[in-house]
Formats: C-alpha cells, structure tokens, sequence
C-alpha cells in the first residue's frame, strides 16, 4: 500500500515537472520569436550573407609557399613576409598586456575593500553600502567603449584612456562579484570569533576572506584575460594597444596584417588562460602543477 501511494505520489511530481518544462519552454520560445520581429531579426538574411563572412575570412588567409616559406622578408609566400610588421606588433602586444594587467590589478584592490563595505554581512553603515552599490552599478552600467570615448575626447589618443575604461568597469563588476560572495559565505565562523571577543576587522580577515579567497581569485584571473580582450576592442576608438594596429590594418584592407594580429591576441589570450590556471592552484592549494 504504501510503495502504491509513493509511486502516485512520484508520478504527480513527475507530471508537474514535465509540465512546468514544457510551459516555461514555450514561453521562452515565444519570447525569442516576439524579440526576433521585434528587432527585426530575419533568418533569411543571415543565412544568405553567411557566405560573405566566410569570404572575408578567406581574405585574411596569408597566401604561403612551401618552396620559399623560411626565405627572407622581401620573398612573397614567406613567413618573415607575412609577419614584416611584428616589430610593431609584437611591442604592441605588449602594451595591450600591460594594460590590461595595470587595469586588472588596481580594480582588484579597490573592489576588494569595496566589496568588504558594500556587503550586508560586514556590519558596515547601510548609507555606506546603498552608495557604493550605487556607485559601482553606474560603473559597470556603462560600457568599456563608451568610458573609453569620453576619456579619448578629454586625454587624446593613448593607453590613458584605456586605462581608465577597463578600470572604472572593472571595478564596477568585481565589486558586485565580490560582495555577492560576501555574502554567500558561511556566518559559523563569524560567529565563532565573535564569542570569542574578536572585533569586526578580525572577523573579516580570519572567518570571511579565506572563504572568499579562492573565489576572489578565479574572478580576478578570468577579468584579467576580459581585460585583455577588451582592451585590444578599445584600441578601435584611439585607446591605445593592438586595437589600433588591428583598426588600420582593416581601414587599409591589408588583410594578412589582420589574420597576423589576430593570431597574436589568440596566443595572448590563450597563455593567459593556461597561467591563470595554475596560479590559481598554486595560490589556492599552495603548490604549482
């Protein structure tokens, strides 16, 4: 009797579930189609103007011979011929690194002191985290594109600009990343330390941070390599780096020069993922691998 009343009450459960599933499914589909015609988003048109974007990829294909590839940078179909412009894009390159490094860094440490007053479990004043939540939203609300134009109009073309976007944005996500984290973390042994008369610094520092240090750190590594990538998109509008030399070489349609630079920020970008990897477990678990 009672394995017939957990079966009926299984299927009950099960047929709900089922129910809910393909409700919610058709009210997301119904949503993406009302926003398609609404944005007037037409599959027929992307799939007749897919082939072009595979054109220009074929633009971009250095042409190479095996017969002259390793000649000198004069030989069309080399390799030093494809990269004659390295000596300026390498530096590049790394100017880009730099300043998303730059930028990652101080946004890391103001975020982590934000977080600490902005979270509701901190003890801080209320007035103090409304205002920085406040803050931080505007920062992160604008885009990295949009701070970089303004300072672009008000410091002139360089890393300046650059700077400043990825920082203030940065700051403006980590913020919000940090504190929620903050807040999700265990209060035993707050309370613990409590008891045993600690203050609210001591708190933070021995209960808090090294349950949200390993969490502050994979937020920290993954916008380091954000930064990277963004920082090669802000140097579109003047703002120093790679971008730059990615925008001319488009402007001039030398399309080797752009499958070039692209190959560089793909190398960039994926060393950063693989060093990232193992600092973070070379920091969190205390041994490199």
């Amino acid at each position: 009797m009672q394995n017939t009343d957990f079966e009926r009450y299984y299927q009950q459960v099960r047929g709900k579930q089922k129910r809910d599933t393909v409700l919610w499914s058709l009210t997301l589909l119904a949503l993406y189609i009302a926003s398609g015609n609404i944005s007037e988003f037409s599959l027929q048109t992307l799939w007749s103007s897919l082939p072009h974007f595979f054109d220009y990829l074929a633009e971009t294909v250095p042409v190479l011979h095996w017969n002259v590839l390793f000649a000198d940078g004069h030989t069309e179909g080399s390799l030093a011929y494809w990269g004659y412009r390295l000596h300026i894009q390498l530096p590049l390159i790394w100017e880009t690194l730099n300043l998303a490094l730059a930028a990652t860094i101080l946004s890391v440490i103001a975020a982590v002191v934000l977080a600490f007053l902005a979270a509701d479990n901190t003890q801080s004043p209320p007035i103090v985290r409304y205002a920085i939540r406040t803050a931080v939203a505007f920062l992160r609300t604008m885009p990295e594109l949009a701070w970089a134009v303004m300072f672009v109009m008000a410091f002139g073309i360089g890393v300046t600009p650059g700077f400043l976007a990825l920082a203030l944005h940065t700051i403006g996500s980590l913020t919000k990343l940090f504190y929620e984290a903050i807040e999700s973390a265990s209060d035993k042994p707050g309370r613990g330390l409590s008891a045993c008369g600690a203050g609210t610094l001591q708190r933070m520092r021995f209960a808090l941070w090294p349950q949200v240090k390993p969490v502050f750190l994979s937020y920290s590594f993954m916008r380091l390599e954000v930064n990277f990538r963004q920082s090669t998109i802000l140097g579109l509008v003047g703002a120093g780096g790679i971008g730059q030399e990615l925008m001319t070489n488009i402007k001039l349609d030398r399309y080797d020069q752009v499958s070039m630079t692209m190959l560089l920020i793909i190398i960039v970008v994926s060393l950063l993922d693989a060093l990232s990897g193992r600092l973070r477990h070379w920091v969190v678990e205390g041994k490199a691998v």
